[in-house]
C-alpha cells in the first residue's frame, strides 16, 4: 500500500496530536496509509541527545522515509516564527535526496503549533515550505471550502493546519483545529494518488 509520510517534531504533544489527526485523514482515503515519524531533538553540546530509538511514540525518521513515500506532511512547533531546529537539522541531511530529485513532483503539506495566537503560525508554515520547494515538491494547502477556516478563533490557516497550545501548553485542540487537520490529511492523500497515477 502506498504511504504518506507524516514527519514531525513535538516537544509538548500538540504538534504530535496534529500529526495523528492528519494521519486519520490520510487513512480515510482508500489505498493509502500513514507512516508517522519524528525527528530526534538536538543537543547544544556534543553528546547523544536521545537513545537511537525513541522510548515511546513514532520512530525517528531517516532520509529513506522521504524516498519511499508518495506524499509528505511535515510539522513543527513554532520557534520565533520558524520551524524548530531539530526539524531543520533533519532537512539539512537530505542533500542526497535533493541531488537525485527523489522528492520532485511529490505533494507535501505543513502544520504547526504555537504558544500564542499571533506566535508565528503562518511564518512557520511558510518557512517549512522553503526546503520542500527546493526539493521540487508540490505544495498542498487548506482551501477555504473548509468552513472552519472562516470561523477559527484559534489555529487553522490556508497554509496548513495549526493549533494554539497556549503559553503554558495547557490548551487542547479545538474541534475546528481537528477537522482542519483531518481535512488536510485527506486532501494530501487524494492529491498524492492523483499525481502518482
Amino acid at each position: 500500500m502506498d504511504e504518506i509520510l507524516i514527519l514531525y517534531y513535538s516537544r509538548n504533544g500538540h504538534t504530535q496530536a496534529l500529526a495523528q489527526y492528519l494521519a486519520e485523514g490520510v487513512e480515510a482515503i482508500r489505498g493509502v496509509s500513514a507512516r508517522l515519524r519524528t525527528v530526534a531533538p538536538i543537543a547544544t553540546v556534543t553528546k547523544v541527545a536521545q537513545p537511537p530509538v525513541p522510548l515511546e511514540g513514532a520512530p525517528y525518521a531517516e532520509p529513506a522515509d522521504l524516498e519511499q513515500c508518495i506524499g509528505l506532511a511535515m510539522g513543527s512547533p513554532t520557534r520565533f516564527g520558524n520551524m524548530a531546529a531539530a526539524l531543520k537539522y533533519f532537512l539539512d541531511q537530505t542533500t542526497a535526496q535533493w541531488l537525485s530529485g527523489a522528492l520532485a513532483g511529490k505533494p507535501a503539506c505543513v502544520f504547526t503549533s504555537t504558544g500564542s495566537l499571533h506566535g508565528g503560525q503562518e511564518t512557520t508554515l511558510l518557512s517549512m515550505m522553503l526546503p520542500l520547494l527546493h526539493h521540487g515538491m508540490v505544495l498542498v494547502g487548506v482551501p477555504y471550502t473548509e468552513d472552519d477556516l472562516l470561523s477559527t478563533e484559534a489555529g487553522g490557516t490556508p497554509y496548513g493546519a495549526s493549533t494554539l497550545a497556549g503559553v503554558d501548553g495547557a490548551r487542547s485542540l479545538t474541534a475546528g483545529e481537528i477537522r482542519i487537520a483531518i481535512a488536510q490529511g485527506k486532501r494530501l492523500a487524494q492529491m498524492a494518488l492523483k499525481l502518482k497515477s
